[in-house]
């Protein structure tokens, strides 16, 4: 969240899932979002737990229409000419502005806050207007925040819908493989062999594959990250996803205390996560397709350790090895085979030639 926050933080609007991350997100005066020397910051508020991709939704249609309707009173001023040439042509600059990049958008928010001088001292009706959506000349950024049990469970129905509408929604979803905050009941996200609540004698079945279930879609931007096993590739997709003019989610592998670890050592966790094949990197990009190349890029490298050198450090598997150990090692013997299969078929799919 802080990654994000510090990258595009300055035109963000985020809709933020109740749950750990809202109460973490919300709680002042320690906060992970942060704030330019110019005061500039994230726009936040916390939704409900089922609707919370709806919200965003709901925002980003809302700042589509008022940049539309800055666009059209821009066009209404230039063709009544009562207005100075200063900001006739101001709003031609802006109009054309480039904002593919941070610079670009610095360079077209000062415009914007120029022309803004200029409309304060007009006494037209359309100026005195177009003073008020001035500022969604620049892009704003979109952002739904939540965890698992908001984006695998209880609020899929509308992730699935918000992604589906192809809209301009960036979807960040930190995943402990738990309800984390109500307790620790076990989600569609809880991995085989992990105990939780409702699933005291260990989960029997797989994960859900929310990422390669987005990928179906074949439109929407899909990474799949962990600080701790590569912070650049997941800097890489928070770039790319935000820049993608489209929906783009981003699961993002959080430790949890509910994982039964020492939280010092989460990166450290993340980062055998990764080794063991357990969580997989990765970045599905559309634009590609454009020119000809796999969407799919496989971040992950050759798995290095053996799924029970990652598993076994935490209680939640621990648990199950000591109260039934040929349980356990059933299960983990079954998890490592999905585990191995997994790496491959993402492995094959990013090595696919696709043509143009």
């Amino acid at each position: 969240m802080r990654m994000m926050s510090q990258l595009f933080g300055d035109r963000a609007i985020i809709a933020n899932a109740t749950g750990c991350s809202s109460i973490y997100g919300g709680n002042l005066p320690t906060t992970p979002f942060c704030q330019r020397e110019d005061g500039r910051g994230p726009v936040w508020t916390n939704s409900l737990f089922e609707d919370n991709a709806e919200v965003a939704y709901g925002m980003r249609m809302a700042v589509d229409k008022h940049t539309e309707y800055a666009y059209e009173l821009a066009d209404k001023v230039a063709k009544d000419g009562a207005c100075t040439p200063d900001i006739t042509k101001l709003l031609e600059e802006i109009k054309g502005g480039d904002q593919s990049t941070h610079l670009t958008i610095e360079k077209q928010r000062n415009l914007v806050d120029e022309l803004k001088k200029h409309l304060t001292k007009c006494n037209c009706d359309a100026c005195k207007e177009l003073l008020t959506v001035a500022d969604y000349f620049v892009n704003k950024s979109v952002w739904a925040l939540g965890g698992d049990g908001w984006a695998y469970d209880i609020g899929y129905g509308g992730l699935d819908h918000v992604l589906a509408q192809g809209r301009n929604v960036n979807v960040l979803v930190m995943d402990t493989e738990v309800y984390s905050n109500t307790g620790g009941q076990a989600s569609k996200s809880t991995p085989m062999g992990a105990v939780a609540k409702f699933a005291a004698g260990g989960k029997p079945v797989g994960k859900k594959d929310l990422g390669l279930m987005a990928m179906s879609y074949g439109y929407v931007y899909v990474a799949q990250v962990a600080l701790g096993a590569d912070p650049m590739q997941a800097q890489k997709a928070f770039i790319e996803a935000e820049s993608y003019d489209g929906p783009s989610i981003i699961i993002a592998y959080s430790h949890c205390i509910a994982h039964g670890i020492n939280m010092q050592k989460g990166l450290e966790e993340q980062k055998k996560a990764v080794q063991s094949g357990h969580w997989l990197l990765y970045r599905f990009d559309p634009r590609r397709t454009d020119k000809g190349e796999n969407p799919l890029s496989f971040d992950s490298r050759e798995l290095t350790i053996p799924l029970s050198d990652y598993i076994y450090n935490e209680n939640r598997y621990r648990i199950l090895k000591k109260a039934n150990p040929k349980e356990s090692a059933k299960m983990l013997e079954h998890a490592q085979e999905n585990v191995k299969r997994r790496y491959n078929l993402y492995k094959n799919l990013a090595a696919m030639k696709c043509e143009k």
